[in-house]
C-alpha cells in the first residue's frame, strides 16, 4: 500500500484527539480516515463530522476511533467483476464519496480516489503508436510522433491519462518506429503496471497488432490512434456501444463538404435539375473504436489488417457496427498545421 493511501488509515485504538491530529494533516486532501483493527480489517470511516457528532453526544477526546467510526460505508470487493466495479464507483460518485475502500475478506488493501475517476468502464485499451509520422517531418526524424510535445506534454500522454480517468486499468501501446524511445518513456514508475508496450515485428496495421496481445481480460477493448487530441467521453462511448447491441462502435466526427458550383441532376444526357452550391453532411471515422473482445479472435497473428478492412469484414458477416458522434475536441495531428493548432488548443483549455 503506497504512502498516499497510508495517510488515510488509522488504528481503531487511536483516540479521538489522535484522529483529529491525523485529519488535520490531511489538509488539502480528502478529509477522510479509515479505522482498521489489529488484523487490518476495516472498521469504518471517520470524518470531521463523525467527530463533531460524537463530541456533541458526550464523548471525550480520549474515546477511541473505533467507537465513532461510520460503519455503513460503501466498499468494493477486491475480486469484484468489471460490472460491479463500474456500478460501485458510479454509486460512490453519485453520493459524493471521495475515497472508496477496496476490501479482501474485510481487510483494507487499497483505496480508490473517486475524485480522479470519471467512471470505471470495464474495458482494456490499445493505442497504436508504431507509425512513422512522415507528414510531420522533420519533427519525427528523431522523435516518434506520439512523443511530440503538445502543450508541453507528449501527445500520447493525454490519451493515457484520459483513459485512466475513465477507470481503464490496462493500456497496451503497440510500437515499431523508434520504439525504444516509447518503451523508455513508459518504463518510468509513473506508468508501471498500467501501460504495457507491445513490439510489432513488422507493420501489422491498426487491427493486426491486436493479435500480439495475449492478456486482454475485459469484455470490451478500446482501440485508438495515439496521435489524437480529443476529450471524447469514453463512458458515453461505452454506454452507447452496449445499448446499441453492436460488436464494434466507431467514434465519428461530423464532416461537411460544400461544393462551390451548381450540381446538375441527370438521366442519361438529359438534365433534370440543378442544385446551386449544395452542402453535404457526412460522418468521418475518428480513429477511436470500442470492440467486443470475442470478435477479435478472428484476427490472425502476424497478418496485416487495417481498421477499415476489419470493419467491412464484420459488416459482411451481418454483425452490427454502430457509430458514436464525438462532442467536443478532436484533432488528428497529422500535419505541421495540425500540430500548431493542437498546441494552440492545449494552451487555451486542455
Amino acid at each position: 500500500m503506497n504512502r498516499q493511501i497510508g495517510r488515510h488509515i488509522i488504528s481503531g485504538k487511536a483516540t479521538i484527539r489522535e484522529t483529529l491530529t491525523a485529519l488535520n494533516e490531511l489538509s488539502g486532501d480528502s478529509m477522510t480516515l479509515f479505522a482498521i483493527d489489529e488484523g487490518k480489517k476495516l472498521i469504518g470511516s471517520v470524518t470531521d463530522g463523525d467527530i463533531r457528532r460524537a463530541l456533541i453526544s458526550g464523548r471525550t477526546t480520549e474515546d477511541k476511533a473505533a467507537e465513532i467510526a461510520f460503519r455503513n460505508f460503501i466498499s468494493l470487493p477486491a475480486d469484484a467483476s468489471p460490472d460491479e466495479r463500474y456500478r460501485t464507483v458510479a454509486k460512490a460518485r453519485q453520493r459524493r464519496i471521495n475515497l472508496l475502500p477496496v476490501l479482501s475478506d474485510g481487510i483494507l488493501i487499497d483505496i480508490i480516489d473517486v475524485r480522479r475517476l470519471k467512471s470505471a468502464i470495464p474495458a482494456d485499451a490499445v493505442l497504436m503508436a508504431g507509425g512513422r509520422g512522415e507528414r510531420l517531418r522533420p519533427l519525427t526524424i528523431d522523435t516518434p510522433k506520439p512523443l511530440l510535445k503538445v502543450g508541453g506534454k507528449p501527445i500520447i500522454d493525454y490519451n493515457i491519462e484520459s483513459l485512466q480517468h475513465y477507470g481503464v486499468k490496462d493500456i497496451y501501446v503497440t510500437v515499431n518506429y523508434l520504439k525504444d524511445q516509447i518503451i523508455n518513456h513508459f518504463s518510468s514508475p509513473e506508468w508501471e503496471g498500467c501501460v504495457h508496450c507491445i513490439e510489432e515485428p513488422c507493420r501489422l496495421g491498426t487491427m493486426g497488432s491486436i493479435a500480439l496481445i495475449d492478456t486482454l481480460s475485459q469484455d470490451y477493448v478500446i482501440v485508438m490512434n495515439s496521435d489524437l487530441l480529443t476529450n471524447i467521453d469514453f463512458e458515453k462511448l461505452w454506454r452507447h456501444h452496449v445499448d446499441s447491441g453492436a460488436v464494434l462502435t466507431m467514434a465519428t466526427i461530423p464532416y461537411t463538404v460544400s461544393v462551390p458550383f451548381a450540381i446538375i441532376k441527370t438521366e442519361g444526357d438529359r438534365v433534370t435539375g440543378l442544385e446551386e452550391k449544395p452542402t453535404f453532411n457526412h460522418f468521418a471515422n475518428a480513429g477511436v473504436y470500442i470492440i467486443d473482445r470475442n470478435v477479435l479472435g478472428d484476427i490472425k497473428r502476424g497478418e496485416y489488417l487495417d481498421a477499415p478492412d476489419f470493419v467491412e469484414s464484420l459488416i459482411a458477416k451481418g454483425l452490427k457496427v454502430s457509430h458514436f458522434v464525438i462532442e467536443g475536441t478532436w484533432i488528428d495531428i497529422g500535419s505541421p498545421d495540425d500540430f500548431r493548432y493542437a498546441n494552440e488548443v492545449t494552451s487555451r483549455r486542455f
